[in-house]
């Protein structure tokens, strides 16, 4: 505690906004914070003015914050506050000190179970049972689903009826998955997880004593991210509370990118609904980013609560935000961008590259390297990925005999009747959806060898992916950021770049819903708000993400697309703006596609999605390699469709349909 407390010195470098969140110190509160506002300054000033004006003692408050590193920043904030013991915990970490203190007593002396360290534990042996190409399902992503059905309190018995679709397997067959680790899990002794809260949640809801006593200890509460609070957190939440008033809560409805494990921006965006008489502060100026990159983050966000950023720092240069013809051309772009970065004084660890799934990377990875540009993967590697490496053990194991273009085809048969590569297995999950993107690069990676060398045989297949495997091993451990979106949730750097925002990626083509588009948005207003000064955006594809059209700047009826590059960059030729679809071709293959899922006796989505045969019309291949090249067509869909589609388009394109 410092000697003589000064409250007043905790507002001095506050903006006005700022200084009322910190001042508020009683009653219920949420705090809208936009991206780069201060919102960590904010909480650990309120905190600690709230100590010093005698509102609260030191130990009656509770700092929840999403991550335990989080909670590590806080706890270090409030030292450097002069107010050490300030407790700053994880939701999980403080119900699990409830959990541990209360459990002997109500259990007969027995010491709590262990944390079940990871789901997968259990779930991969079960998974692995399913019958049929089941089995093949990402157990990631069935854990998922459990996990976003535990903070739902949705039970086994009751998933078909409450959780619907949620699950990458049938409804039926999740719910008995979802049984069998539930007594895996209680025969082994273990919680997990979402135990923690479960279990705590119980506890006060059926003990009254227990409740008083935890809500005694702390009843000044602070809670960070509230945007990603789940159903079953709230209502810890609420049973931390009791009859206490003095709530605050700190979040952004446009930074929600977990739904899928649960979160939702909706107790965020109800706050003063539940709470009669809360305040509500929006803190919009941001410290972080340039005018020019706010002015573009303002154009996707969405958020009625906080209103528009407003920048406080001077002006930058303009986002570049540009079209290229093919992926070969933007990559070749990221690289001199980020040349261009580097000689306006941006060190290589103040550049991030952010992607939407880990499976872009490679070709960016490779592009770096021939460019002998350093960088570092901040996640798990390509080459270090669990199908990845299954990949290359199968085709050690089994070695396909078939030379250039048989082999492609041959490695291709392999995956999809040995590791689960098809179509309906990267609509499953978030999981899912990065394997079979890391299956089909691993093949494309062959197809381009076989193009390459027309004799290709498994040896050489095998020298080239073991010697990539190398490369990145042996890449730079400072460099240029590389990561997804989400990864880079909570960090900034100078530069960023955000490339293919493209229908298909940025959505992601799984994203069907209104919900599920809008989370797609969120993502992107992460991505861009992550920049400091220099910032590019780009697309690859003759189909550009419908976000795109935001950021571009207005152009007059008729005018051609301008490129805009930083100064120093190469000068780029002007693209024409992405040609629709042909609109004979894509109505011929809806009317294809009505027949033929009518004829199979499934959705006509299972076919093929609508981004697919938009990006088939667009491109209108001739031959089976180009059909495989569009965004949707794997190597099940190809087998199955491909000759009808390529008979769809040669009747289109050279007379009457056939259909």
């Amino acid at each position: 505690m410092i000697a003589t407390p000064s409250p007043e010195r905790l507002l001095e470098d506050l903006n006005p906004s700022q200084r009322e969140a910190v001042t508020l110190t009683a009653g219920p509160l949420a705090i809208v914070a936009g991206a780069g506002s201060g919102k960590t300054r904010v909480v650990s000033r309120r905190a600690a003015y709230a100590i010093e004006t005698g509102a609260v003692p030191a130990d009656q408050i509770l700092l929840v914050a999403f991550t335990d590193k989080a909670a590590g920043e806080m706890v270090e904030r409030m030292a450097a506050l002069g107010h050490r013991g300030v407790m700053a915990r994880t939701f999980h970490a403080a119900a699990l000190a409830q959990l541990r203190h209360f459990w002997p007593s109500r259990h007969e002396g027995a010491p709590m179970p262990a944390i079940l360290d990871s789901k997968l534990r259990l779930l991969v042996p079960l998974v692995g049972r399913l019958p049929g190409g089941y089995r093949f399902r990402s157990a990631k992503d069935v854990a998922d689903a459990i996990e976003w059905a535990k903070v739902r309190r949705i039970r086994p018995e009751s998933w078909v009826r409450e959780g619907g679709e949620r699950a990458p397997i049938p409804a039926d067959m999740f719910a008995r998955v979802y049984r069998d680790y539930e007594r895996a899990k209680s025969g082994a002794g273990l919680l997990d997880f979402e135990d923690m809260l479960v279990e705590t949640v119980e506890l006060l809801e059926g003990d009254a004593a227990a409740a008083r006593l935890v809500r005694s200890r702390k009843r000044w509460l602070s809670v960070d991210e509230y945007q990603d609070t789940n159903p079953l957190a709230e209502r810890l939440l609420e049973l931390w509370l009791g009859e206490s008033r003095d709530l605050a809560v700190v979040g952004d409805p446009d930074q929600t990118i977990y739904t899928f494990a649960g979160a939702t921006p909706e107790f965020l965006l109800g706050f003063a609904d539940r709470h009669p008489g809360a305040r509500v502060v929006a803190l919009a100026e941001n410290y972080r980013s340039s005018p020019q990159i706010l002015e573009l983050a303002n154009r996707v966000a969405a958020d009625g609560m906080r209103g528009a950023l407003r920048a406080t720092r001077p002006d930058g240069p303009p986002p570049s935000v540009r079209r290229f013809p093919d992926a070969e051309a933007e990559l070749h772009a990221i690289v001199e961008w980020i040349r261009a970065v580097a000689a306006a004084g941006v060190a290589p660890t103040e550049t991030a590259v952010l992607v939407r799934i880990n499976a872009q990377l490679p070709a960016i990875e490779d592009a770096l390297t021939r460019a002998a540009i350093g960088f570092t993967v901040r996640g798990v590697r390509f080459f270090d990925r669990r199908e990845v490496r299954e990949a290359r053990q199968l085709l050690r194991r089994v070695r396909p005999p078939e030379t250039g273009g048989g082999l492609v085809g041959a490695i291709e048969r392999l995956f999809v009747e040995k590791m689960g590569l098809d179509d309906l297995a990267a609509d499953a999950g978030q999981e899912g959806r990065e394997r079979a993107a890391s299956l089909e690069l691993l093949v494309g990676i062959v197809e381009d060898l076989a193009n390459a060398d027309p004799a290709l045989t498994i040896d050489a297949v095998l020298d080239e992916l073991d010697r990539r495997h190398a490369a990145e091993g042996a890449t730079a451990t400072e460099g240029v950021n590389l990561l997804t979106y989400h990864r880079a949730k909570g960090l900034e750097w100078d530069a960023v770049y955000l490339p293919a925002l493209d229908e298909g990626t940025l959505p992601i083509r799984q994203a069907k819903e209104d919900e599920e588009v809008a989370e797609e948005r969120r993502l992107l207003y992460v991505g861009i708000t992550r920049a400091r000064r220099f910032l590019a955006v780009s697309s690859s594809s003759s189909r550009p993400s419908r976000f795109l059209a935001a950021l571009e700047p207005p152009r007059p009826a008729g005018a051609r697309r301008h490129v805009r590059v930083l100064p120093g960059a190469p000068i780029a030729r002007d693209l024409a703006a992405a040609a629709l679809p042909d609109a004979g071709v894509l109505e011929a293959l809806r009317r294809w596609r009505r027949e033929r899922a009518s004829t199979d006796g499934v959705p006509a989505y299972v076919v093929a999605h609508d981004t697919t045969l938009a990006e088939i019309a667009d491109a209108r291949p001739r031959t089976l390699p180009a059909l495989r090249r569009v965004r949707g067509m794997g190597p099940t869909k190809l087998e199955r469709y491909g000759p009808e589609i390529l008979q769809v388009i040669e009747g289109v394109v050279s007379g009457p349909s056939p259909i």
